[in-house]
């Protein structure tokens, strides 16, 4: 086996560190794959790293071997990747976070138009449930080595100031506790997230809060993007994107989209299996 004790990769955001084989093995273990696959993977993977390899060839490197062991454990792999593929737009990520709220009891409506005290606003998300009322902004990105920025959690505050002001004033509203959010599929900068956390805005991103951030999220209630789905090329997930579904649940309750979007019908039994193993909570 080669060492990997003074190899250097390059992250995403082009910052280079030494290779932590350490890493490796818990994403793995984040699939639930064997432990003997893994072992395997790390192996494969540590005979091969080079100085100066990108995290994205590791990833793609261990993607490859895992999906070649099991679909299920290379969806569950790829789940980052996969809220990436929410878009181009922004708005199934939108739509993907309203339905995270609402499995969690919320009643969710998503890219409401709101009149705030001075001008309109367009809200990605509104979450109510018992006195609590939320107005959440979702900053989706289409590759990692983004995050968001204090500038973000600025504009968003300014904005939820200018509509708290009115839901105040809605009947019904004297004993509701309005807070605003942002959700993002990257990650916050430290000033976004110092800022966010000192006006009291709800902020969620792939791995924050800790143990509560999207990832540990999608795992507990078994919302799998559709997009994780290894056996679904990427025009058809765009096409069942279009649909309006955004979850492996949805699609496996409604099997005949995958007839109408043009799936032959051999096709089916695995990629419904697959969805139904990637609906189940932890």
């Amino acid at each position: 086996m080669k060492s990997t004790t003074q190899i250097n990769i390059v992250k995403y955001n082009g910052d280079v560190v030494p290779f932590d084989v350490n890493k490796l093995i818990n994403s793995l273990r984040r699939s639930n794959a064997n432990e003997n696959v893994i072992q395997d993977i790390v192996q494969k993977i540590e005979d091969q790293i080079e100085e100066g390899m990108t995290t994205k060839k590791i990833y793609q490197l261990a993607f490859r071997m895992l999906k070649s062991k099991s679909s299920v454990s290379a969806s569950k792999y790829k789940l980052k990747k996969a809220l990436m593929e929410l878009g181009p737009s922004g708005y199934p990520f939108e739509r993907f976070i309203g339905k995270v709220l609402e499995h969690e009891g919320y009643e969710t409506e998503v890219g409401v138009i709101e009149q705030g005290n001075c001008v309109q606003h367009e809200i990605d998300v509104i979450a109510q449930k018992d006195n609590q009322h939320y107005m959440i902004e979702c900053k989706y990105h289409s590759s990692q080595g983004r995050f968001c920025n204090v500038r973000i959690p600025l504009y968003i505050y300014s904005r939820f100031l200018d509509i708290e002001m009115k839901w105040k004033h809605k009947k019904g509203h004297k004993n509701k506790i309005h807070k605003g959010g942002l959700y993002t599929n990257t990650r916050f900068t430290t000033d976004a997230l110092q800022y966010g956390n000192c006006v009291g805005l709800l902020m969620t991103s792939w791995d924050y809060p800790m143990n509560n951030g999207l990832k540990d999220r999608i795992d507990r209630l078994g919302l799998h993007p559709l997009t994780a789905l290894t056996n679904l090329t990427k025009a058809e997930k765009t096409k069942l994107l279009d649909t309006g579904i955004v979850l492996c649940r949805e699609l496996h309750a409604n099997p005949s989209l995958l007839t109408e979007i043009g799936i032959p019908q051999k096709r089916h039994k695995k990629i419904l299996n697959d969805s139904e193993e990637l609906c189940k909570s932890e």
